[in-house]
């Protein structure tokens, strides 16, 4: 099936991590997009490419800009992830695209936004959820904050984040017939990544330091525990029904234990868990826990989750070129996305889009032989 997206026309200007990411989630629900690459090939992971064709073209020389030009003119979208400026001093900034087509929507993927103090300096994901407010919070008390991967700057607060806002500029068009851009910064959508917490706080309900509050590991009952094997389990029996469900499973249920509600008691409540789930091995608990709500489940590498009986059954892990990997995410009832192609060699298809673009064999020909292509 071709997914709810098909139809839809995206130009990437070949990037790191972000931005491809938003691309691949477009390209995972149908959209044709169609790859920019250097000539010299990208450092990227590739997992990020699937789905895709490929063009090789020297964008800093004027006639590869103007491949790019004539390949927006008949698209929907084009996405770049690099510092502000750099796709206008190359010919193929957002005033140049618009020109050409007035419906375009221009993605953009910064770390810093595309104005503002910090907007021509380096960063990374790191930097980034750092200044925004949602690396401080994350990790035990008495630690110094903890990282975690960069999924919060580069996936959930910048390329997801892009393509919801290339998806929300491609609804508006529908009503005022206008393309525009859409500035996508990992430092916004980190921040608002942070807004629950935001909330609870304004709330009083997130009081403490990090490492000290209800989710962030502070409660015992909101935590990892090794068990005997050296694995871990989670732990997340927030409400009472199911905070009792999880002392039957570790049989604890009718022991003498401290209140749960009081922060003082958290320390000895913690030992007496942590005591009962080193008795066992990780997934002896996720056998014992398995059929009932005691919010108990076994902590899995990223190389085990596709064996796990739920996710397996729901094909929430594919396989794209020998490679296992997430299957394209959300599902439609309708339109559902179809298994992503594998990840295209640099200009790959270089040839046939340029035949799709009007250029005939001569013509390609000349900007080979003059290495505006690969």
């Amino acid at each position: 099936m071709p997914g709810p997206l098909a139809g839809l026309k995206v130009v990437e200007l070949a990037g790191l991590a972000p931005a491809p990411f938003g691309c691949m989630v477009l390209a995972d629900l149908g959209a044709s997009v169609i790859r920019v690459d250097r000539l010299a090939g990208n450092v990227e992971v590739p997992v990020l490419g699937r789905g895709r064709r490929s063009i090789g073209v020297d964008v800093r020389r004027p006639e590869g800009a103007e491949l790019v030009l004539r390949l927006v003119a008949g698209s929907d979208v084009l996405i770049e992830g690099f510092r502000p400026g750099v796709t206008e001093r190359l010919g193929v900034g957002p005033a140049q695209c618009l020109a050409r087509n007035p419906r375009l929507i221009y993605g953009r993927m910064t770390g810093w936004g595309q104005g503002g103090p910090l907007a021509d300096r380096a960063g990374h994901d790191i930097n980034y959820i750092a200044v925004a407010g949602a690396l401080e919070p994350i990790g035990r008390a008495g630690s110094p904050p903890t990282v975690p991967l960069n999924i919060i700057g580069d996936f959930g607060g910048g390329g997801l984040l892009l393509a919801v806002g290339v998806l929300a500029a491609l609804y508006e068009r529908e009503r005022s017939g206008r393309g525009q851009v859409v500035d996508a910064a990992m430092v916004d959508g980190a921040a608002l990544l942070t807004t629950f917490l935001h909330g609870m706080a304004s709330a009083g309900a997130w009081p403490g330091a990090r490492g000290t509050n209800l989710l962030d590991g502070g409660a015992p009952f909101y935590d990892v525990y090794e068990a005997a094997d050296g694995r871990f389990v989670s732990i997340g029996a927030l409400e009472e029904k199911f905070y009792a469900k999880l002392l039957d499973v570790l049989g604890l249920a009718g022991a003498e234990l401290p209140g749960r509600h009081d922060p003082a008691n958290w320390p000895e409540l913690r030992a007496r868990i942590g005591a009962a789930v080193a008795t066992r091995t990780r997934d002896e608990w996720a056998a014992l826990a398995e059929g009932t709500d005691a919010c108990l489940a076994p902590v899995l590498a990223p190389g085990e989750a596709a064996q796990h009986g739920h996710v397996a059954a729901r094909g929430t892990f594919v396989e794209v070129g020998g490679v296992s990997q997430p299957a394209p995410a959300p599902r439609f009832e309708r339109t559902p996305a179809s298994a992503p192609s594998p990840p295209p060699m640099v200009g790959e298809h270089t040839v046939e889009v340029l035949g799709e673009l009007g250029l005939d064999d001569a013509e390609i020909d000349d900007l080979r032989r003059s290495g505006v292509i690969g």
